[in-house]
């Protein structure tokens, strides 16, 4: 919270100093407000202004920080502006918040998953998708899958993120708590900015922003763009975002139309075998891999003042996705089996599996065979590398809003806040995946010329393109859906007294998850499915005096398991992960009851009349029923959906800053312990000590990825008053690697990160600036995972090492100049 303070006192100094302009300075001024903190999603729809006379209005489902009784965390658009050179919101949220991890699945910085407390929200499919992530009130939760496209969101146009935990208000996914993303408009940000960057890798990227107020009417713009090769070979990245508000305000109302776009291009999305990386830490696994995203969004937020005590607000959107992923794959081919009546001919490896109800012993023989262009079958021949082009579509279409009346009557002539809203989200997806059948070639990459090259004319490829059943493990797919979220929801705030305040509140979460198999391959993925729950919410807050505060509060929250999910759950019907659906047993969902306590507070004129804000918290939250996703003995990539009794995720919270008018420090600490807390076997066929590929899950075993401790730490300070400097570092502890539930194999190492930034202010409108990422070039992963052995990859290549990891960028270095008036 002392941020915006900082902000603040900061800004006004240089303003008064004329180094920078009055109209730049209003981003940061709004900001005051930053201890008026959501409860709702809604709070953030919009942004919080003031009306002609100056008053605040809005704010909705907002309430003073020391009456929330659970854990709020906060960036600020200064903060972010630090990192600008980055144009990823993850990168600051790991740098500053507390709890905070990046873990790199697929090999490129911007699509990195977030993981608070042991809770992910992440782009990549079939993740355990455990917080919510809303922006301006609208979940961004992608309607396939719950999957989180940090990439599509314009970092520029951020007014301030909330991370707030343990409110079940959030709705669906919220089982660690949800991430509030408000973005800029006309009322609270005014001027004109241009800044262009360049540095390693190639990369260049611009920005600009204008924003504008002519009597009630307000206007914003955005808009982003970045190209650069990528550190590693082959991974190229493109991005484009843009974003617009049209805003109007009066005495007792104000409505936005806000209306934003991405698209967004990156290749090599994926880890690499450590036997490649220990030679060649650039080095990828198989190529191509892409992954080309659109997405587009209107929105309307409004708020209005019905009487002095009462106030309605709302949203309402449209919002459409379309990814496609291509994905050169190794290829699991074999002659095909006696018992098939194909032998000498070429089949996808099908041991170990069963027809699907519906489904004739022919058709499910014949599924696995591979057919040339004129539905002639393949010969085998032994000594060919086949490899597969895989190809992922998925469309969507959302639309849905939330209605919410606030009222700040008094009861029994005390302050009282009471909120009451519904919400609605609807979409139809589509979602399609094929293969074809190819070549590993010496350099990794999957072509599909059937006379390649390198390996000679394949006798029965023939010379069109060859329809394999790889991208499902056993067929191609194609689905069509549709969900339907309805939540109806209460909070109220009491003051029992000028110190205490109790609150009490619940959610009623209702969803429809829909799916229809199109292929006739999979008959038991078409199916209905319903989940409901009323999640409870109760805290209270104690204020010992003006600078220390108690919370505590118990909440419950609950995930509907995703169409992916839903449609990938049986494990004698596996699919080839995350890329497929298969076959339809029914999940349960996902029940989480989570317990806080902690204070807060801040000591004003700490040392030469600095600001000392400080927090110490504990929380603990169990699960029932947690989804997990597992592999099949035999072929890794081969899985399902599977849940699990319990598991917890529990720890400390430590913080604090101390902010001076040239001098910034904050400090912080996290112990995040989860674990799973049952004994049972699960698959994980390429861990290198599972007993004929399963590993045995016992109470006490830590969920992979989740590092133990974290500390961070850093500074900013006015050397001159045209010259800031910080630094910044961050520090986990070692964490096992997925596919090691059991933890018995060594892990992945403990790592240790520092940034540099820097700014000067040449004129009133000119500043120039500079970033430095991994300060130390430290070559360290942040994700890990098994792969199978192979002694002969793609006929020259020796896979001792099962370990497959992430490497994280090297020493990168930014500059750059900002333009503002």
């Amino acid at each position: 919270m002392t941020a915006s303070r900082w902000g603040l006192l900061v800004t006004t100094a240089l303003v008064s100093a004329g180094l920078i302009a009055p109209a730049a300075a209003q981003e940061t001024i709004a900001l005051e407000t930053i201890d008026v903190v959501p409860v709702t999603p809604v709070a953030g729809a919009g942004g919080t202004g003031r009306s002609a006379t100056g008053e605040r209005i809005g704010g909705g489902g907002a309430l003073p920080l020391a009456k929330v009784p659970f854990t709020v965390e906060t960036v600020t658009a200064r903060m972010l502006e630090q990192d600008r050179a980055t144009l990823d919101p993850t990168f600051t949220l790991a740098r500053t918040t507390p709890g905070v991890s990046l873990s790199d699945g697929q090999g490129n910085s911007f699509r990195q998953t977030l993981t608070y407390r042991g809770f992910d929200a992440s782009p990549l499919l079939g993740a355990p998708q455990g917080l919510a992530v809303y922006q301006n009130g609208t979940r961004i939760n992608e309607a396939f899958g719950d999957v989180v496209n940090w990439d599509l969101i314009p970092q520029v146009a951020i007014n301030r993120i909330d991370i707030v935990t343990g409110n079940p208000i959030f709705g669906l996914n919220a089982l660690g708590g949800a991430v509030n993303i408000e973005m800029k408009n006309g009322f609270t940000w005014q001027g004109k900015e241009v800044s262009v960057m360049g540095g390693s890798d190639g990369r260049i990227l611009g920005t600009l922003q204008y924003g504008e107020v002519i009597g009630p009417w307000s206007f914003y713009f955005a808009g982003e763009g970045l190209r650069d090769a990528g550190w590693r070979y082959q991974s190229p990245s493109e991005i484009g975002r843009v974003y617009a508000d049209i805003g109007h305000r009066s005495l007792d109302s104000e409505f936005h139309i806000i209306a934003s776009g991405a698209k967004t291009y990156f290749g090599a999305a994926a880890a690499s075998p450590v036997d490649f990386t220990r030679d060649n830490q650039r080095a990828i696994f198989t190529y191509p891999q892409s992954i080309d995203t659109e997405v587009g969004q209107i929105q309307v937020t409004g708020k209005v003042a019905v009487s002095p005590t009462w106030e309605l607000s709302g949203n309402a959107y449209v919002r459409r996705l379309s990814q496609f992923v291509i994905d050169g794959n190794d290829g699991n081919f074999e002659n095909c089996s006696s018992r098939s009546n194909f032998r000498g001919f070429l089949c996808f490896e099908d041991d170990g599996f069963s027809a699907a109800p519906g489904q004739t012993q022919a058709q499910f023989r014949n599924q696995f065979l591979i057919l040339g262009p004129q539905n002639q079958r393949i010969p085998f021949r032994a000594g060919v590398p086949y490899g597969t082009i895989d190809t992922v579509r998925t469309e969507a279409t959302g639309y849905g809003g939330t209605l919410q009346a606030t009222n700040r009557d008094r009861i029994f002539d005390r302050p009282n806040t009471f909120i009451v809203g519904g919400s609605i989200d609807v979409a139809n997806y589509s979602f399609k995946s094929s293969s074809t059948l190819g070549v590993i070639n010496p350099d990794l990459s999957v072509t599909t010329d059937p006379l390649n090259p390198t390996y000679g004319n394949i006798p029965g490829l023939g010379t069109g393109p060859i329809r394999t059943a790889a991208a499902l493990g056993i067929a191609p797919s194609q689905v069509t859906g549709s969900n339907l979220y309805m939540g109806l929801y209460a909070l109220d705030t009491f003051d029992v007294t000028d110190r205490l305040s109790l609150t009490a509140g619940a959610r009623l979460n209702f969803a429809r998850i829909t799916t229809q198999d199109l292929t006739g391959f999979s008959p038991d993925v078409t199916g209905t499915h319903y989940f409901s729950r009323i999640n409870p919410v109760a805290g209270l807050t104690y204020r010992f005096t003006d600078g220390l505060s108690l919370y505590g509060g118990y909440s419950e929250s609950n995930r509907a398991p995703t169409p992916l999910e839903l449609a990938c759950a049986n494990p004698n019907r596996p699919c080839l992960l995350p890329n497929s659906l298969v076959a339809d047993p029914p999940l349960k969902q996902v029940e989480a009851r989570t317990y806080e306590v902690g204070i807060r507070g801040s000591v004003p004129n700490f040392y030469e009349d600095g600001l000392l804000t400080y927090k110490l918290g504990a929380f603990r939250t169990d699960l029932t029923n947690d989804i997990l996703q597992v592999a099949v003995p035999g072929n890794a990539a081969r899985g399902y959906f599977v849940n699990v009794p319990a598991t917890r995720r529990q720890g400390i919270e430590a913080a604090a800053e101390y902010t001076t008018g040239r001098l910034s420090l904050y400090a912080n600490y996290a112990l995040i312990d989860a674990t799973f807390q049952f004994r049972g076997d699960l698959s994980s066929p390429n861990n290198p000590l599972a007993d004929d590929g399963l590993i045995t899950v016992r109470p006490g075993n830590k969920v992979p990825l989740v590092p133990d401790h974290q500390i961070k730490a850093g500074f900013d300070y006015a050397i001159t008053p045209q010259w800031r400097f910080g630094m910044n570092m961050q520090a986990f502890s070692s964490s096992y690697f997925r596919g090691d539930e059991s933890n018995l194999n060594r892990k992945l190492p403990a790592y240790f990160t520092a940034n540099l930034n820097t700014s000067f202010q040449l004129t009133p409108t000119v500043q120039i600036f500079g970033l430095v990422t991994n300060l130390f070039n430290n070559r360290y992963a942040n994700f890990g995972t098994f792969l199978e052995r192979d002694t002969a990859f793609a006929g020259r290549y020796v896979l001792n090492d099962p370990r497959t990891t992430t490497l994280v960028q090297p020493l990168s270095v930014y500059g750059g100049v900002r333009m503002t008036w």
